[in-house]
């Protein structure tokens, strides 16, 4: 199947005792068995629901993974990546991360003996000169939250390569619409299922979709163990989103080239993070990794000045101030004092996270009515 078709079909199958073309909402707890240990599949929800069965599947299909698992938020998921390791073993992540993951590695898992080394992946050498024999995972985010940073997966798979690391990517901005980690090389795809993947703003998720069948056991068993499952309303609403998610991913590249190209242009606007700019550090390899570029747009003012960034998000009225991304509707946010409040100051500082950067994800609005709305704005 080809992705268009992959959404509405991938793993997908009628419900056998009706017909339904829906999967139905299957909000059971436990299943009748005929004898004891003889069952159809479905024993406690937990381990399974065929609500969340169907969107695993769908999770599989579209990231052209072995296995699919649905988690009650994206921090969720991560959580079952690093349970993956054992105390003493070393990850190198990218050093630009959404603020969840780098208070839940710094905050949580380095109390259990896990060392964290951030590097910035902008060159694969400089991963090789930090992995070490205790070295087990390499976490990417491409883009990255919020400076749009891209990460070469080819490259860092290949460095990785033979040392018995599992390079795992967070996929959450650019989906798997624009761009395939596993087909890249990658063992492990991350997804916050929040944000596009759901699609409308009305429900948490997180997924995970293993490169092999082996690892996707091993992480099942980990999601069985820990309980940090999607109920299957919720699986219902993000496998429902998924149908669409082509359709609106397009929209929102569209409408993000748009508003990227606007904010160059504009006189108090001193740089426009955006991959499909030519002025983006990394536009070829975003050409050659990605499908297209997104809805995510981060942009700093000429004043440098936090106040100005906060005036500016207290004036919109089309978008919305407030956290996530991926929502049909456009948002707009404060980094430094919202999504990634929790990066120490000097952390952000040296990321280049300054106080007067604001992350614009752009919906699948009219672009006119988008830009009218910013141009107030900055007035």
């Amino acid at each position: 199947m080809n992705f268009n078709t992959k959404v509405i079909h991938g793993g997908q199958h009628h419900e056998s005792a009706t017909g339904s073309v829906n999967v139905p909402v299957f909000l059971t707890s436990t299943f009748a068995q005929k004898s004891p240990g003889v069952h159809s599949g479905y024993e406690y929800s937990r381990a399974a629901n065929p609500t969340r069965q169907a969107l695993e599947d769908s999770l599989a299909s579209i990231e052209n993974g072995a296995r699919g698992l649905a988690f009650g938020s994206g921090l969720a998921a991560i959580d079952c990546v690093l349970k993956l390791l054992n105390p003493g073993d070393e990850v190198v992540a990218v050093d630009d991360l959404y603020g969840g993951t780098y208070r839940m590695f710094t905050r949580l898992f380095e109390k259990y003996q896990l060392k964290f080394t951030f590097v910035n992946f902008d060159d694969a050498s400089k991963i090789a000169d930090v992995i070490t024999d205790k070295t087990k995972l390499i976490w990417i985010e491409t883009p990255t939250n919020p400076l749009m940073k891209l990460v070469d997966i080819k490259a860092v798979v290949e460095v990785a390569k033979g040392k018995n690391i599992l390079v795992a990517v967070d996929n959450t901005f650019a989906t798997p619409y624009l761009q395939r980690p596993i087909d890249l090389g990658a063992d492990i795809v991350m997804h916050s299922a929040t944000k596009y993947l759901g699609g409308h703003s009305d429900v948490i998720a997180g997924a995970l979709i293993a490169k092999d069948a082996e690892l996707g056991e091993k992480l099942h068993f980990i999601q069985f163990a820990s309980g940090g499952i999607l109920g299957p309303h919720d699986s219902y609403l993000v496998l429902r989103g998924i149908k669409t998610l082509a359709l609106r991913v397009q929209r929102h590249s569209e409408n993000g080239m748009k508003v990227a190209q606007y904010l160059e242009t504009h006189p108090a606007v001193a740089q426009v993070i955006y991959p499909g700019l030519k002025s983006h550090p990394q536009y070829e390899l975003a050409k050659t990794q990605m499908k297209d570029f997104g809805g995510m747009v981060s942009f700093t003012f000429k004043s440098g000045k936090k106040e100005d960034a906060v005036k500016f998000l207290e004036k919109v009225k089309v978008f919305t101030l407030a956290e996530s991304l991926g929502g049909v509707e456009s948002l707009a946010n404060h980094p430094a004092l919202m999504t990634h409040a929790s990066i120490p100051a000097e952390k952000r500082a040296e990321l280049g996270i300054t106080d007067d950067l604001v992350r614009l994800s752009v919906g699948i609005e009219d672009a006119e009515d988008l830009i009218a709305d910013l141009e107030r704005a900055f007035s």
